[in-house]
């Protein structure tokens, strides 16, 4: 079940009780129309069951893991600064 589930608030909880609106929050729904990818597994399945009828929920693919982007250089360090020159002037 690895994976992340995407929620996305279809209808209002204002008329409904106080627990379905605090789900809502706990699942990260803030305003109407509003999408949020989740962590799939039994304990946010069990929120998306009890307000089914305010969310929709899309199962997304485990996601492989990006490539990593490759590092900036560091900075030169100041005894690499002084041994070459910095500017056009202080080559010529």
């Amino acid at each position: 079940m690895p994976g992340k589930l995407r929620v996305r608030l279809r209808k209002s909880p204002i008329s409904y009780t106080a627990q379905a609106r605090g789900t809502v929050r706990a699942l990260g729904l803030h305003r109407l129309h509003e999408t949020v990818e989740v962590p799939d597994n039994p304990a946010t399945r069990g929120m998306v069951r009890a307000v089914r009828f305010l969310v929709e929920v899309e199962e997304l693919p485990e996601a492989t893991q990006p490539a990593p982007r490759p590092r900036r250089r560091a900075a030169a360090s100041p005894a690499e600064a002084s041994s070459a020159p910095a500017t056009e002037e202080e080559r010529a």
